[in-house]
């Protein structure tokens, strides 16, 4: 067995070493635009450092125009060897003047150290506030720190400032952390690839996902606040959670011949090698859409750190766009991402975040992730017609009824079939509506049934209390002898809808729903597959031949009826007519 490398620097000569070459490399990018191989090999071939003090180093990286990026890397590589209270003050103050996500993280780590919470705590404040040129940061993180930082402060104007912000903060999740630090909750094995995956039925997923995540232990793991590839197979260690637009920021260090990358929305990637290996061409750098043929593929410059050391990622991929900084220097500039798996078409719209195993001993930390233009949210456009979301794509606040069953996943409502309840009961707005446009997303499993209710009160049978808009998985052989008015989209045991124009099952569908009056149109996937009357379709009795008396609600909530299968909703947004 090939032995991990050990990353824990335990002794007085690797703490001397780790401080030559954070002097070897501040040195090289401060005297021009030097190769990472140059700076690989001086830091080599220079051995321990001089007499140096940390202070000296400290405040070297403080005056350098070296990114902060790169300043961060630096001041954490020097403070295991500072020894003295005095020294671990300077470097956090230092620290916090770095304007970066992962600096406010990395003083909040000392918020718990007596001798150093003051300090982390000013520094914190002086990262996360936003100041008359600077946006500062948002989300439950950056709350959860504020709140634990002012509570270590002792000045009442600095305490009054974090309380101001906490209630002035920006709405939103912000930075997520995707790695616990301790083991590898949120990921799992590869399975195939994204158009193979939506091949296969949920079953024979189910069934490959299970071995490949009990192959995970074999190449990955968790140690010392890292995620670490011992450098064996080549199956990649993938999010659970599916991405769109994001920003992301990770630390990554590599080894010699090191090869690796991440992938974004499961597909290749944002290339990371050890750039000495010039007979494969890594000469040109980390960072760059390795993949694509059409588009650029190669990095702007050349910005890795010598190998064994650690580098930043601050990764933003909007639509197929991707922007890419490393150690704080732009590589990638809002270039296209193409699809590697089938490069007919764009790049999906939603997937995994991998981190690329190819053969060599690496390793990952700090990675946090902030999605972007929530698909949950109206945009400006329809804002502006009036359009409100129905939901926040985190929660089920402002639903009601079967919060269990539905759950908030992924930015998707998600029916889950996993509980005794044979129905699964209804999930409704918890506001009414009269007349509306309803626009939302859905996705159908094999013989999915469920329906959208509408005008509906909170008890009773919504297709015959309320109205039931039929949604269903028409091809499913299950479903070959039902009426015409049982189909998808039709007004359920009262208006049939067009068939014809699902997705297959799997794929999104998109649907608007237009209530006025008496009067109910249907567009599914661009096409009207239902435009009548509710009067005028029951004027000789309804054609089910029920009882239907919630056909001419006023009013009443907007829901999803379940009926015992999985299907998720997402991009919900309602505007009210008048």
């Amino acid at each position: 067995m090939k032995k991990t490398p050990n990353y824990r620097k335990g002794s007085l000569k690797l703490s001397l070493l780790s401080l030559a070459g954070m002097l070897i490399i501040l040195l090289c990018l401060l005297g021009g635009p030097l190769s990472a191989t140059t700076i690989s090999k001086t830091f080599i071939t220079t051995g321990v450092a001089g007499t140096e003090s940390i202070k000296d180093i400290v405040l070297k990286v403080r005056d350098s125009a070296l990114p902060d990026d790169q300043k961060l890397l630096q001041y954490r590589k020097v403070m295991p060897s500072a020894t003295s209270k005095k020294d671990k003050l300077l470097i956090l103050e230092s620290i916090g003047k770095l304007r970066t996500f992962l600096s406010l993280i990395t003083v909040a780590n000392y918020l718990d150290t007596p001798e150093l919470s003051v300090q982390a705590a000013q520094a914190v404040m002086a990262i996360a506030l936003p100041s008359n040129d600077y946006e500062g940061f948002y989300g439950t993180l950056v709350r959860e720190i504020l709140t634990k930082a002012e509570g270590k402060l002792k000045g009442k104007q600095d305490k009054e400032k974090i309380r101001a912000y906490l209630v002035a903060m920006p709405k939103g999740e912000g930075y997520v952390s995707m790695f616990n630090g301790k083991d590898l909750t949120g990921w799992q094995g590869l399975v195939e690839d994204p158009i193979k995956r939506a091949k296969m039925s949920p079953e024979e997923l189910a069934k490959k996902q299970a071995e490949a995540n009990l192959k995970v232990p074999e190449n990955w793991f968790a140690k010392d606040g890292t995620i670490v590839f011992n450098g064996k197979f080549y199956d990649n260690l993938c999010s659970i959670k599916q991405y769109g637009d994001i920003e992301m920021v990770v630390d990554w260090r590599i080894t010699k011949k090191g090869d690796s990358g991440i992938y974004l929305r499961g597909s290749p990637q944002v290339q990371i090698w050890d750039v000495t290996r010039v007979e494969s061409g890594a000469q040109v750098g980390s960072g760059g859409l390795y993949n694509n043929k059409v588009n650029m593929s190669n990095p702007l410059k050349v910005a890795d750190n010598p190998i064994d050391e650690w580098n930043t990622f601050r990764i933003k991929m909007v639509g197929e766009k991707v922007t890419v900084y490393l150690n704080g220097v732009l590589v990638v500039d809002n270039v296209t991402l193409e699809n590697y798996w089938d490069r007919t078409i764009p790049i999906f719209p939603k997937g995994a975040i991998e981190l690329q195993a190819h053969g060599t001993n690496l390793a990952f930390r700090d990675i946090y992730v902030k999605e972007l233009n929530n698909e949950n949210t109206v945009s400006k456009a329809e804002k502006a017609e009036g359009y409100k979301p129905l939901f926040n794509g985190e929660n089920l606040e402002g639903w009601v009824g079967n919060t269990s069953d539905y759950r908030a996943e992924n930015g998707e409502i998600v029916l889950h079939i996993d509980s005794a309840n044979p129905s699964h009961g209804n999930l409704y707005t918890s506001g009414e509506y009269n007349d509306f446009i309803c626009r939302f997303e859905f996705q159908l499993t094999h013989g999915a049934n469920n329906g959208l209710g509408i005008r509906a009160p909170l008890k009773g049978d919504a297709a015959y209390v309320g109205m039931e808009l039929q949604i269903l998985d028409n091809e499913d052989p299950m479903y070959a002898k039902l009426q015409p008015y049982q189909y998808h989209g039709s007004v359920y045991g009262i208006i049939p809808a067009k068939r014809g124009f699902l997705k297959p099952v799997g794929e999104w569908n998109y649907e608007e729903v237009i209530a006025k009056g008496t009067h109910i149109t249907i567009t599914l996937n661009g096409t009207v597959i239902l435009d009548g009357d509710i009067k005028e379709a029951v004027k000789n009795g309804t054609p089910d031949h029920k009882e239907h008396p919630g056909l001419f609600n006023e009013k009443g909530h907007i829901g999803f009826l379940g009926h015992g299968s999985v299907v998720k909703f997402r991009n919900l947004r309602v505007k009210e007519l008048k």
